[in-house]
């Protein structure tokens, strides 16, 4: 075979294997666009592809269902009774810093004068040396017998006077009032009188040389010590009331708008009590009081005005409320007509509800809270809405007319 054949033969095979690859990518399907055959290409040579689902070209209806599920809550505005929720410190009703009123030597201190302890009023807490008060007492009561003695000598004489003046048989009265001896009767007046209080003071200081509690009282501390010298104003003790403890709750000018109309004069009788819950910081104690004063002026610091809440007999309690303790006071207040109750969540950080308008799109506004309880804010409803959906959980990447997918709760 010369050269010329060889190049015809390698032709002829290389038509033949073209021709088979095109019969293989057909595939016998009759064509393009055809079953079983590749897509059909643009006018430009590009391939138009669509996801399985998707709508028509041209179709401008919204797909709602790829719209993002949001939790809401529906509400309704209805009656709710007003809670006030405070803080404040417990403190005795009296609280004293007990002062001895006479100066001598402690001779003596009682047992029940030690810190803790709870004293009846009257009790003897400590004694101080008295030698001197009973002589002072003794003294004072023999200047008295002085005085009396000196007024009655002064009206016996003044009596005689009088009767020799008129056995006289002179007219009319003497030109000077000591004749009659009028001032002397005067001056020993006014001195009896003086030795009688010179006298009740000296038995006072005496009583004073026995330290008694004043009122019924809790010992805070003891000042002093057997063989102590005390003077005036020294000193003896600090002692708290136990007829009952104080709280004073500050509150605010919208805290104050949630209770009824509150005076003193109606707070004293008991037929007007308003019940007050107290809780411990850490919840787990509960006592119960009530409101017994409201104050009448503005604190200039936290410039808010104080309720005064009482717990009657605090230490003769099943569990004490002691002086000092930190506690929170829920207070019952008026009853408030068309309210909003939502899950405390529900309020965004900036005091907005996020909620669902016509066509199932977000809306926000802010709100008035009244109060809150137990996870449970107090709203004023929406101008000119009753009901409304409102978003329980509000995200900070929400925008005002998207449209959601509103999943109701319960």
């Amino acid at each position: 075979m010369n050269q010329k054949k060889i190049t015809i033969a390698v032709f002829a095979g290389s038509a033949v294997l073209l021709l088979l690859a095109l019969l293989v990518s057909f595939g016998g399907s009759g064509g393009p666009g055809g079953p079983g055959g590749p897509p059909a290409q643009s006018a430009g040579g590009s391939q138009e592809s669509q996801p399985a689902g998707a709508a028509p070209a041209g179709n401008s209806n919204t797909n709602t269902s790829s719209a993002p599920k949001i939790d809401v809550v529906s509400v309704s505005a209805q009656s709710y009774v007003a809670e006030v929720t405070g803080y404040g410190e417990a403190s005795a009703h009296y609280q004293v810093t007990y002062s001895a009123e006479v100066s001598g030597r402690v001779s003596s201190v009682s047992e029940d004068f030690a810190s803790g302890n709870i004293v009846a009023a009257g009790t003897l807490l400590a004694t101080i040396e008295n030698t001197s008060y009973l002589q002072a007492v003794a003294l004072a009561q023999s200047n008295l017998a002085d005085a009396r003695l000196d007024l009655l000598e002064e009206e016996r004489t003044g009596e005689q006077v009088r009767l020799q003046w008129r056995s006289s048989g002179l007219g009319g009265e003497p030109d000077s009032e000591l004749v009659l001896r009028e001032p002397q009767l005067v001056a020993a007046q006014a001195a009896y009188e003086n030795a009688k209080y010179s006298l009740e003071k000296a038995e006072q200081d005496l009583s004073k040389t026995e330290i008694r509690a004043p009122f019924d009282a809790l010992i805070v501390s003891r000042d002093i010590q057997p063989g102590s010298y005390v003077q005036t104003t020294t000193t003896v003790a600090t002692l708290y009331s136990t007829d009952r403890v104080e709280v004073e709750v500050p509150l605010s000018l919208g805290q104050w708008q949630n209770l009824p109309k509150l005076n003193n004069f109606d707070l004293l009788n008991s037929e007007n009590t308003i019940a007050a819950k107290l809780n411990d910081a850490e919840d787990k104690l509960t006592w119960q009081g009530y409101v017994s004063r409201v104050e009448l002026h503005v604190d200039t610091s936290s410039r808010q005005r104080s309720i005064i809440v009482a717990v009657d007999n605090p230490f003769g309690l099943d569990t004490g409320l002691f002086p000092g303790t930190f506690v929170k006071v829920d207070i019952e207040g008026r009853e408030l007509q068309r309210v909003w109750a939502l899950p405390s969540s529900a309020i965004s950080q900036s005091g907005e509800i996020w909620y669902v308008e016509q066509g199932n799109k977000l809306a926000k506004a802010s709100v008035e809270k009244y109060f809150e309880k137990a996870g449970v804010v107090y709203i004023a409803p929406l101008a000119g809405m009753d009901d409304a959906q409102v978003i329980k959980r509000p995200l900070s990447n929400y925008v005002v007319g998207m449209q959601i997918n509103p999943i109701v709760e319960g």
